[in-house]
């Protein structure tokens, strides 16, 4: 994060929001799997295997679709150059939108197929040399590079920005909250939101200057 100008530094914030939205929704829609956070996804695929239990099935599906969501993410990054965010994020609105209607339709397996997709595609947001530079979806690394600049704060030797790890993490908590919210409040609107908000951070990356 201290690496980027306040602009970008601001997208990645929203966008850990949006990823917070979206976890949140498929979080309460999916009995408790997520579609962004395949950490926890992982506890309950090692646990169902250890177990036996069929359900084992449904987070090995998830891992499955948010890998092949980075692929297609990494590839379309590779296709495109210096103007991977927009379309990145274009992307993701557009299988946002997929999974909107889907709900809608009431076609739940579509859905969170379109969720684990546009999160996996998310991530390949901010990289740099092929390696992604801010992970959106997950915030364990960001934690960690907190601590690590509290520790440095209270030594005397930190760096500027680094409060900026914790304001990422902030942004996704906010996100959660705001999905969740939306999602006991309005089921079938929620994700129309994430949608738009997708739509409205990929306007502000075609602001953005081009990058290499």
């Amino acid at each position: 994060m201290q690496r980027y100008d306040p602009d970008r530094r601001r997208l990645a914030i929203a966008l850990s929001g949006l990823a917070g939205f979206v976890d949140a929704v498929g979080f309460l829609s999916a009995n408790g799997y997520f579609v962004s956070f395949m950490s926890g996804n992982s506890t309950r695929l090692g646990v169902a295997l250890s177990t036996g239990s069929r359900a084992a099935l449904i987070p090995a599906l998830l891992i499955a679709g948010f890998v092949c969501g980075v692929t297609l993410g990494a590839l379309l990054a590779l296709g495109v150059g210096s103007r991977r965010k927009p379309v990145i994020l274009g992307t993701v609105a557009f299988l946002l939108l997929i999974g909107a209607t889907a709900r809608a339709l009431g076609n739940e397996p579509i859905m969170a197929a379109a969720l684990v997709l546009a999160m996996g595609v998310t991530n390949n947001t901010f990289q740099r040399g092929g390696e992604v530079t801010v992970g959106l979806t997950y915030m364990t690394g960001a934690l960690v590079r907190l601590g690590q600049g509290l520790a440095l704060r209270i030594a005397g030797k930190a760096e500027a920005g680094w409060i900026q790890w914790g304001l990422l993490w902030a942004g996704l908590l906010i996100g959660a909250v705001l999905g969740a919210f939306f999602q006991s409040q309005w089921p079938l609107g929620c994700l129309w939101i994430a949608a738009a908000w997708a739509g409205m951070m990929t306007l502000a990356a075609i602001r953005l200057p081009a990058e290499s």
